[in-house]
């Protein structure tokens, strides 16, 4: 059963407007899908949403890590709250693979935050945590970490002919897949697991950078999302299912517990799953980018109104100034 001590998180955030960093990325960037805004950008200040969500939910929280590239902070955030600790990539990363737009290999990093509790609590910026959300809904009463199914299966290593028509996304769940098949023995088809918060024991995750040292080792020095990378949150719970620590949930709990919203540029798919999201008991929803280079007002409308219903209210971790704007 989850321990009742305070429990950190860790967020990951980054937002290309600010000044430099898009000229960064052109610097360095070599394809179309390198530049895409939809991985970069922050339109909707969705972390802030996020945070209001988690202290609601978890009201026992430790420290909040925010880990960005310097010298970006979100402008609304309280950087003097005594239970927030920003880090910057070059503060526990070399120098030799900065800087960085690829959150695979960023995450691979995340144990070495100085003064991390034993168990933390990693969420990306567009998660969005809600009332009914708990430590019991991410490990079981036993200890088993959880493990929710999406309803997309993962591309088997061996039967993709032409790596070059995958995206790096589907490719690295596919390396995944094969890495812990290998190591473990294969499990047949897997499916994707919901983007979910994750609920790491330290130890375990740097044990697991020890293990498949060679495929974390490559996938830190892509700067972008890139063949040979793998998805280390996929394998955090497919190597823990294989080692008897998870527990897999079937399809009705990840349907049950988690929502997903993807913004889109023709809005009515965005409406129709922010009801859906309304319409049940969900522990949290994962707003996803698929917005174009300039995205739909109507979508990005739709969504604020959404987020300022759920949570009207500043966190603590919000600037006195815009606190009393609220």
């Amino acid at each position: 059963m989850p321990s009742e001590k305070p429990v950190d998180v860790v967020y990951t955030w980054v937002d290309d407007q600010w000044p430099g960093y898009r000229a960064q990325l052109a610097q360095h960037g070599k394809k179309p899908a390198d530049l895409d805004p939809a991985r970069t950008r922050d339109n909707l200040d969705l972390m802030r949403y996020s945070l209001r969500g988690l202290e609601q939910a978890l009201p026992n929280l430790g420290t909040v890590y925010l880990l960005s590239c310097r010298p970006q902070i979100p402008a609304w955030l309280d950087t003097s709250h005594k239970r927030l600790r920003v880090v910057h990539h070059d503060e526990i990363m070399p120098a030799s693979i900065l800087p960085t737009f690829n959150s695979l290999a960023i995450i691979t990093h995340l144990h070495l935050l100085p003064g991390l509790s034993d168990r933390f609590l990693y969420i990306e910026d567009d998660m969005i945590p809600r009332p009914a959300m708990t430590l019991e809904n991410l490990v079981s009463r036993d200890g088993l970490t959880r493990v929710y199914p999406w309803k997309y299966p993962v591309p088997k290593l061996a039967e993709i002919t032409d790596p070059g028509r995958l995206s790096p996304w589907n490719m690295a769940l596919a390396l995944t897949d094969d890495l812990v098949d290998r190591r473990y023995g294969s499990a047949g088809r897997r499916r994707q697991v919901c983007h979910t918060p994750l609920l790491i024991d330290r130890a375990s995750w740097q044990s697991m950078m020890e293990e498949f040292a060679p495929a974390i080792a490559a996938t830190r020095e892509s700067r972008f999302r890139s063949a040979g990378n793998v998805d280390p949150a996929s394998l955090y719970l497919w190597s823990a299912l294989a080692q008897g620590r998870a527990v897999l949930e079937d399809r009705k709990a990840s349907r049950r517990i988690s929502a997903y919203v993807p913004l889109e540029d023709f809005w009515p798919l965005t409406l129709i799953a922010l009801l859906r999201a309304r319409s049940r008991e969900i522990a949290w929803v994962n707003f996803n980018d698929n917005l174009g280079p300039v995205p739909s007002r109507v979508t990005e409308w739709l969504v604020r109104r959404q987020l300022a219903a759920w949570y009207p209210q500043p966190s603590s971790f919000e600037r006195r100034a815009d606190r009393a704007l609220a």
